[in-house]
């Protein structure tokens, strides 16, 4: 059996400011549970609460059953490291100090240092690494075609995003942990491999918490949704094929409960203001008086009912420009290892979908489109005034690591303080202006390179799967911001909701070839 229970839950930011205010729910055993909200309400906060890793200033969280966390962001080091990374504590403790043991007895091999090593091993034997280990074994076969021991030592920048994924969801579907807390588990994922992901959470045994902006998975994989919204949070009991109709009808139930408050208040308020004017002339409304004043505090003191969420106002001007009639032209182009020489045209204009399954060399494309030094074969050309701009996948950008938001677009566009905060406004990131870039939320990185995007002036936009970490919202401005935009679009993704807005599709083929369609093809 497992389950989550959150009681009263309340956690404050470090300036004090509540970002999670007595939150309350429960997921029971063996549910699938889609946590949604904008980006930057609390998600990924309330994913370490629940874990243990952070403390709640008040309130409580209980799991039954033993907890399993996959990150939003993928990590370094080595494919062991990884999988160590999403084990049980009591196997990477015993892991760590097998490691500290082993590394004191190459330093000095002594009768201490060989017992210290020994208990490492049976700890560790003891904790069940060896049983994981065999697991493990089986995950890496699975998701890289090869076993741990050939594997373990492997560096994981040499795997895929969607490699890395996959390994850890493996261990974790195939792990001991009955609840798993997954931050964003679709992401680098192509879609062959979300269908995977959709039917193995569909399978489960185990209890489940996950965020993702992907709303196919959602709706194939999740049977609740929380959301998290205005400090609090609420449950749909039902799927995410209800939950947008759910939203609506629970705002305009907060929308009347309120607009009844405000009208009672303002009758209590201007009954005691009647009662207290004529009471100055005639004593025996004395006591109704006081009678209306204790009616009125005791209204003010239980207080209004919530608010209605503010919902968001993303205003993305993506303005762009003319340019040639063939933006881009490649010319037998072929990336070396990847994909074999092709021909295409893209023209001013034009909103062209790069799909295919991860490692075909759609993320390599787009870098060579953008300038980089990507080893390739034919020509590639831009248009007249075709001004390039990269939106980053992984959102490794060290140009912007441990810079202030409001100071990275006041420097790196010239633009005074005032009118840098009112461009963060329209993207909700003003509140975030003070803040490194490399603590904002997946989202709000997201929607900040879009900002920078927008400021840089490009005219063709080379989109690196930009809704990955886009909430609901974003997304749909986004896709409203590119529908005005005066200029390219190419863009790679693996959204099914996303694709279905562009005018064709390059297919990047496992087998390396590149062919042209009307329609998304995302299983080749």
């Amino acid at each position: 059996m497992s389950h989550i229970q959150v009681d009263e839950l309340t956690y404050l930011l470090p300036d004090g400011r509540p970002l999670l205010h007595e939150v309350s729910f429960k997921i029971g055993d063996g549910a699938k549970a889609a946590l949604v909200g904008p980006n930057g309400a609390g998600k990924s906060t309330l994913l370490r609460l629940i874990a243990g890793e952070l403390r709640p200033d008040a309130g409580r969280v209980a799991v039954t059953g033993g907890i399993g966390v996959m990150r939003q962001f993928l990590g370094h080091g080595t494919v062991a490291g990884l999988l160590l990374a999403v084990a049980p504590r009591s196997v990477r403790d015993a892991a760590a100090e097998r490691a500290a043991a082993q590394a004191a007895l190459g330093a000095c091999d002594d009768e201490p240092a060989q017992l210290r090593y020994a208990q490492a091993i049976s700890d560790y034997a003891d904790a069940g690494g060896y049983e994981l280990e065999v697991v493990w074994d089986v995950c890496a076969t699975v998701a890289l075609g090869l076993p741990y021991e050939t594997v373990q030592g492997r560096p994981l920048g040499t795997l895929s995003g969607g490699e890395q994924k996959r390994l850890m969801l493996e261990a974790l579907l195939r792990g001991p942990d009955q609840v798993l807390l997954l931050d964003e588990p679709d992401n680098f994922l192509d879609v062959p491999a979300k269908q995977w992901l959709e039917g193995r959470l569909r399978d489960s045994a185990k209890t489940v918490l996950l965020v993702s902006h992907d709303r196919r998975l959602l709706a194939e994989a999740a049977d609740r949704v929380v959301t998290v919204e205005s400090r609090g949070v609420w449950v749909h009991g039902g799927g995410y094929a209800g939950y947008a109709q759910a939203r609506r009808e629970r705002t305009a139930r907060l929308e009347e409960l309120r607009r009844r408050w405000d009208d009672e208040y303002a009758r209590l308020r201007g009954l005691a203001d009647s009662l207290r004017r004529r009471a100055t002339h005639n004593d025996a409304l004395a006591g109704a008086y006081q009678a209306a004043l204790t009616r009125l505090s005791r209204f003010e003191q239980a207080g209004p009912p919530q608010r209605p969420p503010r919902e968001q106002n993303i205003r993305m001007r993506l303005r762009g420009g003319r340019t040639g009639k063939r933006a881009v032209v490649c010319e037998r182009l072929g990336l070396r290892g990847l994909l074999d020489a092709f021909d295409t045209e893209i023209w001013y204009g034009e909103r062209v979908a790069v799909l295919g399954l991860n490692g075909t060399g759609k993320s390599h494309f787009l870098r060579l489109l953008a300038g980089e030094p990507i080893g390739h074969t034919g020509t590639v050309r831009l248009g007249a005034r075709v001004e390039p701009g990269l939106f980053a996948q992984t959102h490794t950008r060290p140009d912007l690591h441990g810079r202030a938001v409001a100071d990275i677009v006041m420097a790196d566009h010239r633009l005074e303080r005032n009118d840098a905060m009112a461009a963060l406004a329209r993207y909700e990131l003003a509140p975030a202006g003070s803040q490194p870039f490399e603590t904002l939320s997946g989202g709000q990185q997201a929607r900040l390179q879009i900002l920078l995007l927008e400021l840089s002036g490009a005219t063709l936009l080379l989109l690196d799967e930009p809704t990955d970490n886009l909430d609901l919202a974003s997304a749909e401005a986004l896709q409203r911001g590119l529908a005005a935009f005066e200029g390219t679009v190419l863009a790679v993704t693996h959204d099914r909701w996303f694709a279905d807005d562009f005018d064709r599709y390059l297919i990047f083929t496992a087998d390396g070839r590149v062919r042209e369609a009307a329609e998304p093809v995302w299983d080749r």
